[in-house]
């Protein structure tokens, strides 16, 4: 690394000349990043379920539904329906917007003089209509189901307009755009916007405001805790400089690469900054621990120590956020720790390149105060005076701590069985947040408004598929998360009971297709079957957001689909119960393979960086803890396993076993020089330990910013991280210890000296002899 460092130093201003190149290129693309918020569009594209529902919302005009809900006292009176009619002519005439479905234009089918009529709830001619045709209006709708709880609520003071748009437009940006459109219309009564495309516009815009604030707030509280840790203007400085540069260099290339600003990845910003300052930190910290007189030769000789601790514990971070790439069910996710690992290399090759080249090309220390480093007499008191109780702490108690730990990780053990899952994302907002206030009260007056899909593939028109849609109907409303379940069945014995023989599907195929003749040409038909008739849909709203309740609708409707399978017709389903189990599901498996390809990984790469299989297994032992710690606190507190959480895992392993690194590999150092335990653990936790201290402090006041997100999911991201930093801080600064003073103690070659790989040949060849 002697080689390096010399190299670093002498190519200091070419370093420095590159690095802003790259970031004035790499810089010019960031005004090109999108925000995506929709989730959906992350679906994996060979995953069934995805395709079928992308493929019914090309078949059927649309497969997201945005919800207008009007309240006022009484929805059957004059000035209501003068709202509803403009309303619905302003978003059936707004570009982008393939059906609108309301009570001024919704199909009725009735008999009018003994005849089959089959037109419009309400005619045009009919406005104004009277009070009295009024009255007789309400008391017709809330008697049918087909209106009653789906278009109108039970107390009639609530009705909803049902809208979707074309597929390949901009769903989000074409609900924004229509709101803005329907909050001119004057009204006497109360609008909400609901259903997905609203609720990812309300993600949407706060993705920006974080980006906007949370941002510079997570910058200015690292900036303080630096300061306060180093007592030196670049201290804080240089740490935001190196990871400013990298944060530019990782938005740049995702601009780059056409990738999106998602709900994840928004908070990457914020993980570089607390994560990625702790590079700097450490060579800082290194470089005002060296003794050597000439300036250049100190950042030499502290370049040449640092950088291999630097690099395995930057290796050991950036693990962590690959493990997301295998195994992810949303691409959003994989791409966030692609990035995130990205930005986490860039803050290590700027912290041993670019920092070093700065503060050795500033030659007049006492006039360039950018990059003056402090001597020791101004670290803080506080600081070394919790390192010295520490210090005192393990070599006076070491049973004890172990004692203590173990206690601890037995009660969060306990913890861990009460985790909970959690993919709803009504969840996502505040109980205060006026999108959440708006979905509940649609979900409360309609039953909610993400919709279940069944196709039924066969002869549209012969009567054992429709009465297969009918059954399958009657299947999902006697479910009680599903209301609302209505296909072109409905129609067909809708008609046929006017016509005098009941409310049923006719056995003659030609009485269906007489039927089916006077249906021709009805708006609502493209969103009940296909233009060939090879194929209808039957639709039903999801009334709940529990995970477990989805996840058994899921499977009862499966279990009907294996139990109903004929040579006449195909049935599969899709839907939001479908994708949230798919989403559940992958939480589980995410969490799973990003932890053991963590694990292993870290494990291996520590082994290799310390040449000992046991210090690799020693210094795993901290972020084991911290792991159980994590769980258990997440199942004692309540807060579920969700699309952000689900990552916190993975990235504690990797930003937590850098303590481990630097405290080992500082004492291996310390007992080369020393000779002597005693004497290197104290080096140890008086110098790694202050960079330690410094970086729990900035890491975890970092993500804490997240606690003013106004996404909860984001708010338990924040605050888990801050606990697994500080848990996994203090397991590095004491049960670290106390578990290599107890070895020394009792098994002293077993940390001293690289002979567990010896052991271990010894038993097999000692196994071997016995055998032979």
């Amino acid at each position: 690394m002697e080689k390096l460092a010399k190299f670093i130093i002498k190519s200091r201003y070419w370093i420095i000349a590159l690095t802003l190149v790259i970031t004035l290129v790499l810089g010019s693309f960031i005004k090109n990043l999108q925000i995506n918020p929709d989730i959906l569009s992350y679906l994996p594209k060979d995953d069934s379920v995805s395709v079928l529902f992308d493929q019914i919302g090309e078949k059927y005009g649309g497969n997201q539904t945005a919800v207008i809900g009007f309240k006022t006292d009484d929805i059957f009176t004059t000035n209501a329906f003068k709202t509803i009619e403009q309303i619905t002519d302003s978003a059936e005439a707004f570009d982008g917007v393939s059906t609108v479905i309301s009570l001024t234009n919704v199909i009725d089918i009735k008999e009018v003089d003994s005849v089959l009529e089959i037109g419009k709830l309400i005619n045009e001619e009919q406005f104004p209509l009277s009070d009295n045709e009024l009255k007789d209006l309400k008391k017709y709708v809330l008697s049918k189901d087909m209106y009653k709880g789906t278009l109108v609520s039970e107390d009639a003071t609530m009705t909803m307009i049902a809208i979707k748009f074309s597929e390949g437009v901009d769903k989000t940006k074409s609900a924004v755009l229509l709101q803005k459109k329907i909050n001119k219309i004057h009204t006497s009564g109360k609008l909400y916007y609901g259903g997905l495309p609203y609720m990812l516009k309300n993600v949407g815009d706060i993705i920006l405001n974080d980006i906007i604030f949370l941002g510079p707030l997570a910058f200015l509280v690292i900036a303080i805790t630096l300061f306060f840790g180093f007592k030196s203007f670049s201290g804080v400085v240089l740490p935001l400089l190196s990871v400013g540069i990298a944060i530019i260099w990782t938005l740049g290339l995702m601009a780059l690469f056409k990738y999106e600003i998602t709900l994840v990845s928004n908070v990457s910003p914020i993980i570089l900054l607390a994560v990625g300052s702790a590079y700097t930190i450490h060579v800082l910290n290194r470089i005002n621990e060296t003794t050597e007189s000439d300036y250049h030769k100190k950042v030499q000789v502290a370049l040449s120590y640092i950088i291999v601790p630097v690099f395995f514990a930057s290796l050991t971070t950036m693990v962590g956020f690959v493990s997301f790439v295998f195994g992810s069910y949303l691409t959003m996710i994989s791409s966030f720790g692609l990035f995130t690992a990205l930005g986490v290399l860039f803050s290590l090759l700027l912290s041993v390149s670019f920092v070093p080249a700065l503060l050795t090309s500033f030659k007049n220390k006492e006039k360039a105060n950018f990059v003056k480093v402090k001597p020791n007499r101004k670290e803080s008191k506080m600081i070394l005076a919790f390192l010295k109780r520490i210090n005192n702490l393990v070599f006076n108690h070491p049973k004890y701590i172990i004692s203590v730990w173990a206690i601890i990780v037995i009660v969060f053990i306990l913890g861990t069985f009460k985790i909970q899952r959690k993919v709803d994302m009504l969840d996502y907002f505040k109980k205060d947040d006026s999108g959440r206030l708006a979905e509940e009260m649609l979900r409360e007056k309609f039953g909610g408004t993400l919709p279940v899909y069944i196709t039924i593939k066969g002869n549209i028109q012969s009567p054992e598929v429709l009465k297969m849609m009918r059954k399958t109907e009657d299947y999902l409303e006697s479910l009680p998360e599903i209301s609302h379940a209505q296909s072109v069945a409905d129609l067909i014995e809708e008609m046929n009971n006017i016509m005098g023989e009941g409310k049923i599907i006719p056995n003659d195929e030609g009485k269906i297709f007489n039927l089916w003749f006077l249906l021709e040409g009805q708006d609502i038909m493209e969103q009940l079957v296909s233009s060939d008739l090879d194929e209808g849909l039957i639709q039903g709203t999801l009334n709940t957001s529990d995970s477990k309740l989805m996840n058994r609708v899921v499977d009862k409707i499966q279990l009907f689909i294996n139990n109903n399978k004929s040579n006449d017709f195909e049935i599969e389903q899709t839907g939001f119960p479908s994708i949230y189990k798919k989403l559940d599901k992958s939480l589980i498996k995410s969490q799973f393979q990003s932890l053991i390809i963590a694990i292993m990984l870290v494990f291996l790469a520590v082994a290799g960086l310390l040449k000992s299989v046991t210090k690799g297994f020693f210094a795993s032992i901290p972020i084991i803890v911290t792991l159980i710690v994590l769980f258990g606190f997440m199942g004692f507190t309540g807060i579920p396993l969700d699309v952000a959480t689900v990552l916190v895992g993975s990235i504690s392993i990797g930003i937590g076993v850098d303590y481990a690194i630097h405290m080992i590999t500082h004492y291996n150092y310390e007992f080369k020089k020393y000779g002597k335990i005693k004497e290197a653990l104290e080096q140890s936790i008086k110098i790694s330990g202050k960079s330690i201290t410094i970086n729990v402090v900035s890491v975890t006041f970092g993500f804490i910013v997240l606690l003013f997100s106004r996404l909860v999911p984001l708010q338990r991201f924040g605050a888990l991280v801050g606990v697994t930093m500080i848990t996994s801080g203090l397991a590095t600064l004491t049960l670290l210890p106390a578990i290599i003073i107890l070895s020394n103690r009792y098994l002293p070659k077993l940390f001293t000296i690289n002979s567990l790989n010896t052991f271990v040949k010894k038993g097999i060849n000692t196994t071997k002899e016995k055998l032979h």
